[in-house]
């Protein structure tokens, strides 16, 4: 909502970058203050600077730069709708490229999440000439995906400090996402209602939520911290109810309904069901169970 509300006075490709930019700039300081971080840049290798850089080039720059570009010509509910299918591409690549296989009851729990993001938001109404809108907010989907996935690969690899490689990614990213928004689009006068949406979002939706996220992709595998965005599907519709006055219809609320519990059946983990294992197993596997 608060993207939306900016873009009435604010070029997409500026407005993301200042965004990440500025949350790039809060979180300068921690580096500042700690000795352990400063010594982590130094010992950063050129490989691994290319992959930080790359990383920001596609989680930031791409990703959030299409995102801004598909909320300029098409309306919050239809790039939410297309941004939830995230965790399905994100699921599926993450089985060949990190080799990490969802369980059955995960599968099960991704399904459940679809299907209330469908119900909530079908029949979609996309306004006329909106396939450029699509265009760019298909591009978002991919580059969040890619970047889910690369961020997972990094982090369940890196001996660097989340914080370092956020900083480092984020700082690359948005560098070049503001650029090419000052070049193409330049910077237009802004007000302080302006200023206020971009600071809000720097600190608390970017540089506080994007280092929680990469916490977080640490310690969960991609598909089951890529699923968990679509609770942001329930809090939208909350805060919609709450500070616009929106209702909810009986569909939408059930599938607010499917979409929470699909993403709590996609944390369960094998342990807390009695220990049984879910994952979808190859006959191989079935023949060898049976010798033993």
């Amino acid at each position: 909502m608060l993207i939306k509300i900016g873009l009435r006075d604010i070029p997409p490709l500026t407005f993301a970058g200042i965004r990440y930019f500025l949350a790039f700039v809060c979180l300068v300081p921690f580096v500042v203050i700690s000795s352990d971080l400063r010594r982590g840049i130094g010992k950063i290798t050129k490989k691994e600077w290319f992959v930080y850089s790359f990383l920001g080039l596609i989680y930031y720059a791409v990703a959030q730069g299409c995102q801004f570009l598909g909320l300029l010509y098409l309306p919050t509910l239809s790039v939410s709708l297309l941004l939830n299918f995230t965790p399905l591409v994100v699921t599926f690549f993450g089985i060949y490229i990190l080799k990490e296989k969802p369980t059955g009851l995960q599968f099960f729990g991704m399904i459940l999440n679809l299907a209330g993001v469908l119900i909530y938001f079908l029949p979609a109404v996309f306004p006329a000439g909106a396939l450029l809108g699509i265009g760019f907010s298909l591009v978002s989907v991919f580059a969040n995906s890619g970047g889910s996935l690369l961020s997972r690969y990094v982090l369940r690899e890196a001996k660097a400090p989340v914080l370092l490689i956020t900083l480092v990614s984020m700082g690359v990213g948005s560098s070049l996402l503001l650029a090419c928004g000052l070049i193409f689009q330049g910077f237009p006068p802004l007000s302080l209602k302006n200023w206020a949406i971009i600071i809000w979002m720097a600190i608390v939706n970017t540089a506080l939520a994007f280092t929680l996220w990469n916490y977080l992709l640490k310690t969960l595998s991609a598909m089951e911290s890529s699923i968990i965005n679509g609770l942001m599907l329930v809090m939208i519709a909350a805060f919609a109810w709450l500070m616009l006055g929106e209702g909810l219809s009986n569909r939408q609320l059930i599938g607010l309904v499917f979409t929470c519990t699909g993403v709590l059946v996609v944390q369960l983990r094998p342990q807390l069901v009695g220990k049984k294992d879910f994952r979808i197993r190859s006959a191989k596997e079935k023949a060898e169970d049976q010798q033993i």
